[in-house]
C-alpha cells in the first residue's frame, strides 16, 4: 500500500478527531511506518550490498525497545 493511502486516512480523521483519537495516533503511526518502509527500500536498492555486521547493527536499531511514542 503506498503511503500516500495512509496520508490521506490521516487527513480525513484529523478534520473530525482529536489529536489524542486512539484511531488517529494508528494512523499517523501507519504512515510514519509506511514512509520509513519506502525509504528504506529506496536506500537499499541504490546502496552497495551490507556487510552482515552492518545488517546485525541495523537490524538491533530497528529491533531495540522503545520509550514513549505508541
Amino acid at each position: 500500500m503506498s503511503w500516500t493511502v495512509h496520508r490521506a486516512r490521516v487527513a480525513g480523521l484529523s478534520r473530525d478527531r482529536a489529536a489524542d483519537d486512539p484511531e488517529l495516533l494508528d494512523a499517523r503511526r501507519d504512515l510514519l511506518a509506511a514512509r520509513a518502509e519506502q525509504y528504506i527500500t529506496e536506500l537499499v536498492a541504490a546502496a552497495p550490498p551490507l556487510t552482515a555486521v552492518q545488517r546485525s547493527h541495523l537490524a538491533g536499531i530497528l529491533f531495540a525497545p522503545t520509550t514513549g511514542g505508541s
